[in-house]
This record gives structure tokens, C-alpha cells and sequence, in this order.
């Protein structure tokens, strides 16, 4: 039996092996930086949409405050984000890149975009127009 005659279930396995198989190759590609993907996801958010509140940067994340608090300090100890006042409001505190986070951001961002060109390089280019456009439509 293929996984085309496993209907919807074959599906579901192929994209999940896909999947293991893209972050495999993603961690390995932050394995210069002594990163975790969240840890990269932060960076990522940070250089996107500047300071932010931690409950902002939690959202953003999708994950819970306690654990991005645990990914900011990680991150502040290695000197790659700061904590700072937020100038509206005195008693919430912003976190910010530094100068060293920043290109580190940059760094990681150049590394997972050539990791993907390597993951994608099998499909022509239709191909991946139509697997952008089918994962947007998953996405929601």
C-alpha cells in the first residue's frame, strides 16, 4: 500500500516526515550559534518588530510568558537582547537586540534562508509556487 492509497493518513505522514526532516536540517544549521529554534525565533521577532514587551514577544512566539521569560534571559546572558524600561509605561520593561544580537539575528536569518534553498532545490519552480500557495492555505 503507498501512501497515496493511505488517503488523508498518508498525507499526514508524509508532511510530518517532511517536517522532522526540515527541522533536523534547521537545527543543524543553528548548531554555529549555540541557539535553540525558540531562542532563533526570538531573535527573529526582535529584529522584525523591534522592542517589545515580553507578554508582546510571548504572543508573538506562541508560547507561554514563563517560557519566554526563560528564552530572554537565556539570550540576555549571552548579550544578545536587553531589558529596558518601556518609556509609556514605567513599571513594563521592553526587550530590545543589541548590537552583537542583531547581527547574530542576520547571521541566522542568511543560514536558514540557504538551508531552505538546499531543503527546496528538488522542486522546480512551479512546484514550489504551488507548495507556498498550498501551505498558506493550510496555515490559515
Amino acid at each position: 500500500m503507498t501512501e497515496a492509497d493511505d488517503g488523508d493518513e498518508g498525507l499526514a505522514e508524509a508532511f510530518w516526515a517532511v517536517t522532522r526532516r526540515l527541522r533536523q536540517r534547521t537545527r543543524a544549521a543553528l548548531a554555529p550559534w549555540d541557539v535553540t529554534p525558540s531562542q532563533s525565533r526570538a531573535l527573529g521577532v526582535l529584529a522584525r518588530g523591534g522592542p517589545l514587551r515580553l507578554s508582546a514577544l510571548a504572543d508573538e512566539l506562541r508560547i507561554a510568558p514563563r517560557s519566554a521569560t526563560e528564552v530572554v534571559d537565556h539570550l540576555q546572558a549571552r548579550g544578545l537582547v536587553t531589558r529596558q524600561a518601556d518609556p509609556s509605561d514605567r513599571r513594563a520593561t521592553l526587550v530590545a537586540l543589541t548590537p552583537e544580537g542583531t547581527r547574530t539575528s542576520d547571521a541566522i536569518r542568511a543560514a536558514r534562508r540557504t538551508e531552505a534553498a538546499r531543503f527546496f532545490a528538488d522542486l522546480d519552480p512551479a512546484d514550489r509556487d504551488q507548495l507556498a500557495r498550498i501551505l498558506r492555505t493550510l496555515r490559515g
